[in-house]
């Protein structure tokens, strides 16, 4: 593997250049190892790479040349020193979890959260006795007030899924650091190339790889970017152990996809402002949620700590879940799906869909409105996007 790399360069070289998996045979594009394990010259051989003693792969649930590859470039884009590719972004949120946190420890997340990233807090840690705690995102006082004895790690989205709230990172790192705490950052909707909240302070960094990393809709995955200590060793040795592993075609899907993401999030939050721009503008549009709005509340501290305001959107309705159905389903051109991330523009109903399985209070707490719909702007002309919501919108 070509592990040169300068992290100096920007995250456009980074992505297309750094740990690249060449082989003896000298390819130009990255290679795919497809093996489940490797074979060595020697017992002592092999006892020596088992031991550590000797660097080398021994089984691709834990070492395999394409994953390191993806791992390592990822890392690089964040300004991280070790990453840990999962076979999911919730495998990914559990992996960190168990590998840092135990019985009677505490989390402080924003109550603004993915909906499985809830579910996972709620019904599956809570049985291994680990307490949550659900504050408003932009509340920093709430966030501090919160924090208990017990408090290992505060755990924010931002943007936030879907009403794209921002948290101030580096507000959030001071806080959990002065009581001994930790801060994970889901940095899905950013990717590096606009965000990257480790140089902002936060100690990880977790990714659904399925998203933007992937940008095609194709692979499921998911990583943990953080320093050599926490990550290289504590949670990667849970996940040897476990086994949450990427398949490493997955990983190679990813690793190609890291070499267009610079280029693609910038089409993509073009895309969106530009829709957004557009919907605030309709009269059947209650209102629009994007931080690259000036009317939206965080929009400064966007500007601050991002280098682009991202391709995901919100926007609210008139006549609740009846009206917002009525939308989707008179669309041609973008696609009813709850994913995001892809080329494609994907539009969703949170409340019904990525929030379904949490309580309606939790919804109405979370500010997720039955007339509310989620787009995540693809790389389509914007003219195109804006005639197919058009139809929509004017029923």
């Amino acid at each position: 593997m070509q592990d040169f790399f300068d992290p100096q360069w920007g995250s456009a070289t980074l992505g297309v250049r750094a740990a690249e998996p060449r082989t003896a045979n000298r390819e130009h594009s990255a290679a795919l190892s497809l093996t489940s394990s490797y074979v060595f010259e020697s017992a002592a051989q092999a006892a020596a790479v088992f031991s550590g003693a000797e660097p080398g792969y021994i089984y691709s649930r834990f070492t395999n040349p394409t994953t390191e590859a993806f791992e390592k470039r990822l890392a690089a884009m964040e300004g991280g020193a070790s990453c840990v590719a999962t076979a999911s972004g919730m495998a990914a949120v559990l992996t960190l979890c168990l590998s840092l946190l135990r019985q009677g420890d505490h989390i402080v997340s924003s109550r603004g959260l993915f909906g499985s990233t809830i579910s996972l807090f709620n019904n599956v840690l809570s049985r291994f006795g680990i307490g949550v705690s659900y504050v408003d995102q932009t509340d920093l006082a709430a966030w501090e007030q919160a924090i208990q004895a017990n408090t290992r790690l505060l755990f924010a989205e931002t943007p936030t899924n879907p009403l794209v709230e921002i948290a101030d990172i580096a507000a959030l790192a001071d806080i959990a650091h002065r009581h001994g705490a930790l801060l994970c950052v889901d940095n899905c909707f950013l990717t590096p190339v606009l965000q990257q909240p480790l140089r902002l302070g936060a100690d990880f960094v977790i990714h659904s790889a399925t998203k933007y990393l992937d940008g095609q809709g194709r692979c499921i995955g998911g990583a943990i970017v953080g320093d050599a200590e926490r990550v290289g060793k504590d949670v990667f040795g849970f996940m040897r152990t476990a086994g949450p592993c990427l398949s490493p075609f997955n990983a190679w899907v990813f690793l190609k996809g890291l070499e267009t993401l610079s280029v693609r999030m910038k089409a993509h939050c073009e895309n969106a402002h530009g829709l957004a721009e557009w919907l605030s503008e309709q009269a059947s549009v209650r209102r629009v949620f994007y931080p690259g709005l000036a009317s939206h509340p965080q929009h400064e501290l966007a500007r601050r700590q991002q280098s682009g305001f991202g391709g995901v959107l919100a926007f609210e309705v008139e006549g609740g879940r009846e009206a917002a159905w009525r939308v989707i389903d008179a669309t041609r051109l973008i696609s009813i799906t709850a994913n995001l991330g892809d080329t494609r523009t994907t539009i969703t109903h949170p409340a019904t869909t990525t929030h379904a399985r949490i309580s309606a209070e939790a919804r109405a707490a979370a500010g997720i409105d039955e007339g509310l719909l989620r787009i995540a702007v693809g790389l389509e002309d914007l003219k195109d996007l804006t005639a197919d919501l058009a139809r929509s919108l004017h029923l």
